[in-house]
């Protein structure tokens, strides 16, 4: 399969790159020559689920057993166990796409059985992450499943204690720290947002609660409350301040994609409001390859471990909008989305445009 028919306009050969690779990608046609793509393998699968858990088991476990000599062989093993968390995560997350297996009734069980470790209940989840994805862009849809953003003009027609508000919620330490800290330990332990739109979501997050509960039990009784609490608490910590950062990078940057709804187009702004953050080996097999988030937003049903063939197959979607580790620090202090400009600025970039 070539990439020619993807392309709006051809790319001339050479060495001469594309200056905006954007421009040139069809999307639709894009996400149609992406279909093969989708099939889940499942002893694939397995394999992934494998080795994730067992290694976080063993981790976990090791962490749990070591505090009986003290806490620093403890904290050397966290990092590595918030990281396994994460990508338990990454596949409760494709487990919601119907990605990860061929049957929904596969995805589903196995979403809902992580969802107990990861202290998320997942058919929430689920939900609230299907309603960003339709609407990822869309200025007049924003509020599910997002960071919060708003318009430079929206924030300076804005009260002052919204004004305030905002700018302490679009602070880092509050993004990667109270924030995911919020959001897994308290916030998911209720449907919230989703509360009178059924049932389901009330069994969900309360039945997800029980079996995080039993499980803390089991642990509680073997190893104590106190040691269980002090394993448990940072390893959630670490894995939801990750990929807090991991899904910020993965929408909020400079050149993103919003539109109003009259001019809002799916496929233009599923392919160019997510960013391809370009990871090092481990922390590529830590996320699922999920920093590939371009193509997984235009093509949701792509196994995670299908992703890097993609790139393969369509290189010229491995300089779209991509990030490297070390370029990730200056979208943080980007907060507000300059309609004129069609770009993300920060709030002493605001202040000077207006004064």
């Amino acid at each position: 399969m070539t990439a020619a028919p993807l392309l709006r306009q051809p790319i001339t050969a050479g060495p001469i790159a594309v200056e905006n690779p954007s421009a040139a990608i069809d999307p639709r046609r894009l996400a149609y020559a992406l279909r093969p793509f989708s099939k889940a393998r499942t002893s694939r699968s397995l394999w992934e689920l494998a080795a994730t858990l067992a290694p976080f088991a063993a981790v976990v476990l090791g962490m749990l057993f070591a505090l009986s000599s003290g806490y620093a062989i403890a904290l050397v093993l966290l990092p590595l166990a918030g990281l396994l968390l994460l990508r338990a995560f990454i596949i409760q997350h494709d487990c919601g796409h119907g990605a990860f297996f061929a049957k929904r009734a596969g995805n589903d069980w196995v979403g809902r059985a992580l969802g107990v470790l990861t202290f998320t209940p997942y058919d929430c989840w689920r939900r609230s992450h299907t309603l960003h994805h339709a609407n990822t862009g869309n200025l007049d849809a924003r509020g599910f499943g997002d960071v919060d953003t708003l318009t430079v003009r929206e924030f300076q027609s804005a009260g002052r204690w919204q004004r305030l508000f905002y700018r302490a919620y679009r602070h880092p330490v509050v993004l990667l720290g109270i924030g995911p800290a919020y959001l897994f330990l308290l916030r998911h332990r209720l449907p919230v947002g989703l509360m009178k739109q059924g049932s389901q979501y009330w069994v969900s997050a309360i039945a997800t609660n029980l079996a995080t509960a039993g499980v803390l039990a089991v642990l509680m009784a073997l190893f104590g409350i106190g040691n269980t609490l002090l394993v448990v608490i940072p390893t959630i910590l670490i894995a939801a301040s990750v990929g807090v950062w991991l899904f910020y990078i993965q929408h909020q940057f400079e050149h993103a994609h919003w539109d109003k709804r009259k001019d809002w187009e799916f496929h233009e702004a599923a392919l160019n409001g997510s960013s391809h953050l370009d990871l090092p080996q481990p922390l590529r097999w830590f996320t699922g390859n999920i920093g590939m988030h371009h193509v997984h937003h235009l093509a949701s049903r792509i196994p995670f471990y299908r992703l890097p063939k993609v790139l393969a197959a369509h290189p010229e979607l491995h300089s779209l909008n991509r990030f490297t580790f070390t370029q990730t620090l200056r979208p943080l202090f980007l907060t507000l989305w300059d309609e004129d400009q069609r770009r993300l600025v920060s709030f002493r970039e605001a202040a000077r445009a207006s004064a």
